[in-house]
């Protein structure tokens, strides 16, 4: 089932490149959709590509699960589609970066600031957990901000489904961020975890985002041994001149046994430090972000956070053409031709007449 690109119209931007950024085997592309004018994110990958390095999976679980969730602090999935050659998915258009970015841009960041973030993270980690999700990366490269400054998180790409009373056993996530239970289960097959990673990586998360360093000295090249003994010897440094009610709720958070960890929303409403927080007000995002990405460029930096720039206006007008002239030569070998992506399912949208939109309205089903 094809696509008609021609339905998707990119963005112009003065001076901002249409394309935002390529990866190992996934580009992403600011996009209009014509009869509202709606601008999104679309990322498309190669889907051989997907099935040369085993990606597959991981797509289907990352679909499946943006399939079913919608939150206000979510990057959220808004059409599924494919053509011949790659898969499409498109999502909330978030302008303002990520906090990696800011980071490394030296964003001094307030505690008020990060306060709220807390806060709106802690609402989407408590839907997701009520719609039995782990993400498990929750990392400052995962969190978006809008051009109001308030907090989105992304990348579904490793999170799992866990139902009641299940637990999860696979080594996976970013190990810095990476709680000590994760660990303790690849290296002894325990119990196994579930839920509270993502409030340990949130704990990682905010005490990086205030200090601009994290609470661990962890790095990729870490051991999971060596790990599993630095989580048992060294105490994480709080700074000094941090409230007494900020460091005991990050205590909280960064606490080794899961089983003492803060991890729920009713959880973090006991804290004093969140005491005054009006939660209506922090889900209606009527707090004021304490930054306010500025709207004159585009918080993205290829140094960082892309292999490469895409230097083309019009990214997807070679490939458009290449489809098209291959579609005429092997008219006649339809199926031949599309034998070898039958691993990634037929994904459609209204982009092209397609079959369902994952926010539920009904659409009209294309004949293939």
């Amino acid at each position: 089932c094809g696509v008609n690109t021609t339905s998707i119209n990119l963005i112009k931007i003065p001076n901002i490149l249409r394309a935002i950024g390529k990866g190992s085997f996934g580009k992403v592309c600011i996009v209009q959709k014509r009869d509202t004018e709606k601008m999104y994110a679309m990322k498309y990958m190669n889907k051989q590509q997907c099935i040369e390095r085993d990606e597959v999976r991981n797509v289907f679980r990352e679909l499946e699960i943006l399939q079913e969730i919608e939150h206000v602090f979510l990057v959220n999935l808004w059409y599924s589609f494919q053509d011949e050659e790659d898969m499409f998915m498109v999502v909330d258009l978030l302008l303002g970066g990520d906090l990696r970015y800011h980071l490394q841009q030296n964003v001094q960041f307030t505690e008020d600031a990060v306060r709220l973030y807390l806060c709106e993270m802690t609402l989407a980690l408590d839907y997701l957990q009520n719609q039995h999700i782990i993400h498990r990366d929750v990392k400052p490269d995962n969190i978006l901000l809008d051009e109001q400054g308030h907090a989105h998180l992304t990348d579904f790409n490793i999170a799992t489904i866990i139902k009641d009373g299940e637990r999860a056993t696979a080594l996976a996530g970013t190990k810095p961020y990476m709680a000590p239970e994760i660990f303790q289960s690849f290296v002894s097959g325990g119990t196994g975890y579930a839920f509270e990673v993502d409030w340990w990586s949130l704990g990682v998360t905010v005490f990086e985002v205030l200090r601009s360093w994290r609470p661990y000295d962890i790095h990729a090249s870490n051991s999971v041994e060596s790990l599993m003994q630095l989580f048992s010897t060294v105490s994480v440094q709080y700074n000094p001149a941090w409230p007494k009610d900020l460091v005991a709720l990050m205590r909280k958070l960064l606490t080794v046994n899961p089983e003492h960890r803060f991890s729920s929303l009713s959880l973090m409403q006991t804290s004093p430090y969140l005491a005054h927080v009006n939660w209506d007000a922090v889900y209606e995002k009527k707090m004021d972000a304490g930054f306010v990405p500025n709207k004159g460029r585009l918080h993205c930096d290829p140094t960082f956070e892309l292999e490469e720039m895409i230097l083309e206006s019009r990214p997807l007008h070679k490939k458009k053409k290449r489809l098209a002239k291959n579609r005429s030569r092997d008219n006649s070998k339809d199926s031949q031709s599309v034998s070898n992506q039958q691993p990634i399912p037929t994904l459609t949208s209204d982009f092209h007449g397609g079959a369902q939109d994952p926010r539920g309205r009904e659409t009209t089903p294309e004949t293939s």
